[in-house]
């Protein structure tokens, strides 16, 4: 092998190892600038009042991850999160949150069922799908509510809401600690049974997937109704612990959620991704939100900052797309190295994520 092309090697090796760790990479460069720039960041109030604000969009996040490896889209989390919270409150006086819980949470996943139902039998695009549910939702929820926020002053509300809000070790409240358990048993879920790897099979390739004999249909279905599903514990239990549900609770979540789960590394066109690098992503945008308050900077600094993020990543990730797809024609071997891999994949039972 030639001098030049050992050097062009080894930096497309570190490409791709930077490629691969760029998630993890981005969010120690944000910790360790914010702890030594900002002030006040690290201590373990600001870092616990970090979890928090991160518990439901992780949460969310978790669903629209495995929507996204099946290369479709959910809109209508942020409205999900909205109804689940509105949901839950209203029935609490009469139920009680032992069953008005339940009833919140199995409502997001009927929404998902309904979404996933259009799009894997009526074959119907996943945008329009869930944009149309957004709207219905909103509309549902300004009936329920009548236009006014949701809230609750009984002091058994507020016994809940300062459960969820107590720690019980530091940086963990039970609210925070849901949502690592649910980040932890989805990940594994994903990446250690054959259910789970089959979604980034039906995501990468839909027609190769049912040729091997996956129902590509009842996954598709299964993924929208997990969205809705943890969508609506997500909101569910931000409105327990606020005591309140206002009527655009998640209307911020949306951009947030896609945000931080293409800049994970989960990919639009589907089979790749993963739900650890989603909640590390969640968690690093949320730590350069604080950063831009803690410095004093307005919310506008903050928008612009996480549209450049969300910008770089979109068009990185087409620039490798549009590389890889050049470097198939230069360079016979690779078409050789891109065959093997399916094949190994396929004795694993999974595409690689």
């Amino acid at each position: 092998m030639r001098r030049s092309e050992r050097h062009s090697t080894t930096a497309n090796r570190r490409l791709a190892w930077i490629e691969k760790y760029r998630i993890f990479l981005l969010f120690a460069v944000i910790f360790v600038f914010m702890s030594v720039f900002a002030p006040r960041f690290f201590n373990v109030f600001n870092l616990t009042s970090i979890l928090r604000m991160v518990a439901m969009n992780a949460t969310v996040a978790i669903g629209f991850t495995i929507v996204l490896i099946c290369a479709q889209l959910d809109l209508s989390i942020g409205t999900v999160i909205t109804f689940a919270g509105v949901i839950g409150l209203s029935l609490k006086e009469p139920l009680g949150y032992a069953l008005a819980v339940p009833i919140a949470i199995a409502a997001g996943a009927m929404v998902g069922l309904f979404n996933g139902v259009l799009v894997a039998k009526a074959k119907i695009s996943s945008f329009i799908v869930t944009l149309g549910t957004l709207t219905i939702l909103q509309g549902a929820i300004y009936t329920i509510t009548g236009g006014n926020t949701v809230s609750l002053s009984t002091p058994d509300a507020f016994a809940v809401s300062d459960f969820l809000a107590r720690p019980l070790l530091p940086l963990v409240t039970p609210r925070i600690l849901l949502m690592l358990g649910l980040v932890a048993a989805f990940e594994l879920f994903l990446r250690r049974t054959r259910t789970g790897r089959n979604f980034y099979l039906v995501g990468g390739n839909r027609n190769t997937a049912w040729l091997a004999g996956i129902n590509t249909d009842r996954y598709l279905i299964a993924a929208f109704v997990l969205s809705g599903t943890l969508a609506a514990i997500g909101g569910v239990f931000f409105a327990m612990e606020s005591s309140a549900a206002t009527l655009r609770m998640g209307d911020q979540s949306l951009m947030y959620v896609i945000s931080a789960t293409i800049i994970g590394g989960t990919a639009m066109t589907g089979g790749k991704g993963g739900v650890f690098r989603s909640f590390v992503a969640v968690l690093a945008l949320e730590m350069l939100y604080t950063g831009v308050i803690l410095f004093g900077l307005g919310n506008e600094v903050k928008i612009f900052i996480a549209g450049l993020i969300l910008a770089t990543v979109v068009l990185y990730e087409a620039y490798a797309f549009y590389k890889h797809q050049r470097e198939i024609g230069k360079r016979p071997e690779l078409v050789r190295e891109l065959a093997v891999q399916p094949a190994a994949a396929g004795e694993g039972g999974r595409a690689d994520p």
